[in-house]
């Protein structure tokens, strides 16, 4: 053990867990790679979690961040600046219509705790509706919107009224329904969810497009159109969480905009400042005007934060990052489909863009947990580092920073064709698994 783990296990609480059983001390990045301590250089597909979304020390973000704090580092909201407000409009002008009105935190869990009061003040009413296999981060509220227990510290996190309804996760389809199917019929159990679990006046209801740490589940195109308009029959306001999903990772703007679905209240994170602190939820007038306060975020806001999100969202137009997602996550995933068509542990390739899970099972779709973290390893062994997910820890998560090469794209299914053969030879009992893949529509 190294002296940085001789410190971790001293000084970190145990909560904090790292990836390897050798855990990576990272020093530097550039671009789409990192190196550690001992000098070893990989291929980032991870992102921090789907937070570089521009790739590592990008010269724009290093410059805006530079010259930022050598004028003003924090004030607080107490105070207007110049980078706040500007965020704020561009926000107002990249989001759907009618939203408007931001409010900054310091991250995704902050943005969505923001986004359940400020539907609760709107509408008056408490309960809140939330998917299984969802995640909306560590605080107490948030604990309680997620839809996985293992994500439950404390065995509570359950202060408000709030209750989970089935997503379409089609590959576990709860009402074992084919997938052409399963995301209608799924969607269409929120109507009689919400009689039987709650008063029948709902405050919100929150989701991902793509389900992030559950393991990018992806639901069907029909499923938000049914589960929003269900929702607001009883009231609700759709909360749209693209922590994860947010600002072209899908090849779209946004997540939801492969559903044709127009939220009232959105929240950010993660790759709006390429690994800056920030959080921030927008919402229409008509809502935001119940959010009166008085209210306060001391580091919400952070003038450095901003210029690193301003900075950021100027790339990813200038080099047109949402395409790149759109084209290159194409080719990624034809190269995953064609990894699964070889290696039949691969029970699931899903996704959008450049944000793709490869869930791994063994006989009879049985979650393979020990099979996902055996890849993680072989993957980082070959140079490439790839993430894991899902409620059952089966899921591999393959998210690189936007602005990742066709080339970049090739060496990384390489590396993952490598870890299964590697897999298949120390395991040969996997060769009598068949394939248990959907074909989606």
């Amino acid at each position: 053990m190294s002296e940085i783990q001789d410190k971790q296990a001293q000084y970190l609480v145990p909560g904090i867990s790292t990836y390897y059983q050798d855990p990576l001390v990272l020093s530097h990045g550039e671009g789409r790679r990192v190196v550690d301590q001992k000098g070893t250089s990989y291929l980032d597909f991870f992102g921090g979690i789907l937070t570089v979304s521009i790739g590592h020390a990008h010269p724009a973000v290093t410059a805006a961040v530079t010259e930022q704090a050598g004028q003003l580092v924090h004030t607080s909201t107490l105070y207007l600046t110049e980078p706040m407000v500007q965020l704020a409009e561009r926000l107002a002008h990249l989001t759907p219509e009618p939203l408007q009105q931001s409010f900054f935190t310091t991250s995704g869990t902050e943005a969505n705790e923001t986004a359940i009061i400020m539907a609760q003040l709107a509408t008056g009413h408490s309960d809140v509706i939330a998917l299984r296999h969802s995640y909306s981060g560590r605080s107490q509220v948030a604990m309680g919107l997620t839809g996985q227990s293992t994500w439950k510290l404390g065995g509570s996190g359950m202060a408000l009224p709030i209750r989970h309804a089935h997503n379409a996760y089609c590959y576990r389809c709860p009402f074992g329904q084919t997938p052409d199917r399963c995301g209608l019929e799924c969607a269409k159990d929120l109507d009689e969810f919400i009689k039987t679990t709650t008063s029948g006046h709902v405050a919100a209801f929150i989701a991902e497009p793509i389900q992030g740490v559950g393991g990018f589940i992806t639901p069907p195109a029909e499923f938000f159109h049914e589960t929003v308009t269900i929702a607001r029959k009883y009231g609700a306001l759709f909360i749209d969480d693209e922590v994860q999903t947010g600002f072209g990772r899908t090849g779209k703007p946004f997540g939801i905009n492969h559903y044709g679905v127009a939220p009232d209240i959105m929240t950010f994170a993660k790759g709006l400042a390429n690994g800056f602190p920030i959080g921030a939820t927008i919402a229409a007038p008509e809502v935001a005007q119940h959010y009166k306060g008085p209210t306060i975020s001391t580091f919400g806001g952070n003038p450095v934060s901003m210029r690193a999100a301003l900075a950021t969202l100027d790339v990813m137009e200038q080099e047109n990052l949402t395409e790149n997602a759109r084209v290159l996550g194409q080719k990624l995933r034809d190269g995953l489909d064609a990894l699964a068509d070889r290696y039949p542990i691969l029970g699931d390739v899903r996704g959008m863009g450049l944000m793709q899970g490869l869930e791994i099972v063994r006989q009879d779709k049985v979650p393979a947990a020990d099979l996902a973290s055996e890849f993680l390893e072989r993957t980082k062994d070959r140079g490439l580092l790839v993430g894991k997910g899902g409620l059952y820890g089966n899921v591999i998560r393959v998210a690189p920073p936007m602005t990742v090469t066709e080339s970049e794209i090739a060496e990384a299914l390489a590396a993952m064709d490598s870890a299964l053969v590697a897999i298949y030879q120390t395991h040969p009992d996997l060769r009598d698994v068949p394939s248990t893949r959907i074909q989606y529509q």
